[in-house]
C-alpha cells in the first residue's frame, strides 16, 4: 500500500538507509504514524532497486508476532530470514515488546549485513541497556503527528475536501488533530473516539506495563489537569496545590512519576526553560505541551478554543518536526515563548498570540521580549493575523500561510 510520504522525517533519515553500523530508532506517541513512514522507506528501497527478498518487516504488535517477547524468541525469528548475499534491510515496529531486544539487534549490527531500522512509542526504548550497549551505535528520529501543513497535505492525498477558509481549515485541525487515522474519520465524534482510544491505549500499554499505578482515578486526574493546562508555566508545587483543591490527595513525589509516564509514552513535550543572560538551563518552573491538540479536545466536551495555547502548541510540533531544538526563553523578566536552533547551532527567537491587532499595548507586550534580545538571528511574531506589519527588524509571519508553504524559521 502507498502511503502519504512524510517527507519532514524522510529527508532526515534517507541519508542512513544504507548504513548498517548504526542502527534508525523511529520514536513517537502510538498512532503517530511511525509504522507508514517505515513502510515508506521499505517502499523507497525497492523504487531504488533493492529487490524484495532483502526487505523483512516485522510488527511486533500484529496477531502473527505479538507473542515473541524475549530475546531467544526474536533471534529465532531473525535466523529464520532467508540467506542472500549484499545487505538485508530489517523493519521491526514495536521492538520494546521484546526484552532484552538491544543484545539481539547489536549482535546483527555488528555482523555488517544489516540495514536496521526500529520503532518504539515509548522513551523506555531509548533507557537503560540500549543507552549503554548502543551508544554512538544508533540514532532516533523523532516523530509527531502530523503538523499543519502535512493535515492538508494528507486530506489532499486521499481527496479529502480543505476548507477554502484558512481560519476554518485551522479550527478543523486544531479540533480533529494531527494522528493520520483520523483523516479517514468523516465526523469529530468518530475522530474523537478514536483519539480517545488512543489515550487508552497508551495508558495499557504504555504506562500501566511499566508504572505500578494503583489508583488509575488519581493518575486521570493529574492526567487530564495538565492536558487541559497545556503551554502553562507549572511546578510541581502548583499542579499539587490545583489538584488537591479538585479534592484528590496527591504528593509532589506521586505527580512527578505520572508527568514522568506522561512524558516517556510521548502523550505530552517537556520544554526546557533558559535564561538568556546566564546561558544556563532553569530548573523549577517548566511548560508541558502536548504532542497533538486531540488529547485536549478529545477530553473536553465544547470545541471553545483558547488561541493563545493552541497556537503555541501547533508553533512548537511545527518546529519539531522541521529538526528545531526547541527552549522557552527568560530574558530578565520578560519571556520569549521560543528559541529554536537548527543543526547549525543557528538561532531563531518566536513570539507566539492569536492577534496583536487589538490594541497597542497588545502589540507592545509581544514585540518587548524580542526587542530585549540584542543578536542579530531572525526574530518572528507569529499570529493568525491578516494584516501584517514590521518592526525593528522583527518580522511579523500569518502562521496558517507559513505552515501550510512548509517555510523554515531562518536559523
Amino acid at each position: 500500500m502507498t502511503w502519504y510520504p512524510r517527507e519532514n522525517y524522510l529527508k532526515k533519515i534517507r541519508d542512513f538507509y544504507h548504513e548498517t553500523d548504526i542502527i534508525k530508532v523511529i520514536t513517537g506517541v502510538r498512532r503517530c504514524g511511525k509504522s507508514c513512514l517505515m513502510e515508506t522507506i521499505a517502499n523507497e528501497l525497492k523504487s531504488s532497486g533493492i529487490p524484495s527478498n532483502h526487505i523483512y518487516f516485522f510488527d511486533l504488535d500484529s496477531k502473527d508476532y505479538h507473542k515473541i517477547t524475549n530475546p531467544e524468541q526474536l533471534e529465532q525469528l531473525l535466523e529464520s530470514v532467508p540467506k542472500v548475499r549484499g545487505t538485508k534491510y530489517l523493519f521491526v515496529d514495536e521492538i520494546q515488546n521484546v526484552k532484552d531486544f538491544e543484545l539481539i539487534l547489536n549482535s546483527f549490527r555488528r555482523s555488517n549485513k544489516w540495514s536496521i531500522f526500529i520503532t518504539g512509542s515509548n522513551s523506555y526504548l531509548l533507557s537503560g541497556e540500549l543507552m549503554t550497549k548502543l551508544t554512538g551505535r544508533y540514532i532516533e528520529f523523532e516523530m509527531f503527528p502530523l503538523s499543519f501543513e502535512e493535515y492538508e497535505g494528507i486530506k489532499k492525498f486521499y481527496g479529502k475536501k480543505i476548507a477554502s477558509d484558512r481560519q476554518e481549515e485551522l479550527q478543523n485541525y486544531i479540533l480533529e488533530g494531527g494522528f493520520p487515522r483520523t483523516i479517514q474519520l468523516e465526523n469529530i465524534a468518530a475522530k474523537r473516539r478514536y483519539v480517545q482510544s488512543v489515550i487508552e491505549e497508551i495508558f495499557e500499554k504504555d504506562i500501566r506495563r511499566r508504572l505500578k499505578i494503583r489508583n488509575k482515578n488519581t493518575f486521570e486526574t493529574v492526567q487530564k489537569y495538565i492536558i487541559n493546562n497545556f503551554a502553562a508555566t507549572t511546578s510541581l508545587k502548583s499542579l499539587k496545590k490545583a489538584i488537591e483543591q479538585n479534592g484528590t490527595a496527591i504528593s509532589e513525589a506521586t505527580i512527578a512519576r505520572y508527568v514522568k509516564a506522561l512524558l516517556d509514552a510521548k502523550i505530552l513535550c517537556e520544554c526546557p526553560r533558559f535564561d538568556m543572560k546566564s546561558k544556563k538551563s532553569l530548573s523549577g518552573e517548566k511548560k508541558y505541551y502536548l504532542a497533538d491538540t486531540a488529547f485536549y479536545c478529545a477530553q473536553n466536551t465544547d470545541n471553545r478554543i483558547n488561541f493563545g495555547p493552541v497556537l503555541e502548541n501547533i508553533t512548537y510540533i511545527y518546529a519539531k518536526s522541521h529538526d528545531y531544538s526547541v527552549a522557552v526563553g527568560r530574558i530578565g523578566k520578560l519571556e520569549c515563548d521560543f528559541i529554536l536552533r537548527n543543526n547549525e547551532m543557528r538561532y531563531s527567537y518566536i513570539q507566539v498570540a492569536y492577534t496583536i491587532a487589538l490594541s497597542k499595548d497588545t502589540e507592545d507586550r509581544e514585540y518587548r521580549p524580542l526587542e530585549a534580545i540584542k543578536d542579530n538571528y531572525p526574530k518572528y511574531v507569529v499570529t493568525a493575523d491578516s494584516i501584517l506589519q514590521q518592526r525593528n527588524g522583527i518580522e511579523h509571519i500569518n502562521l496558517i500561510d507559513f505552515m501550510r508553504n512548509g517555510k523554515e524559521f531562518l536559523a
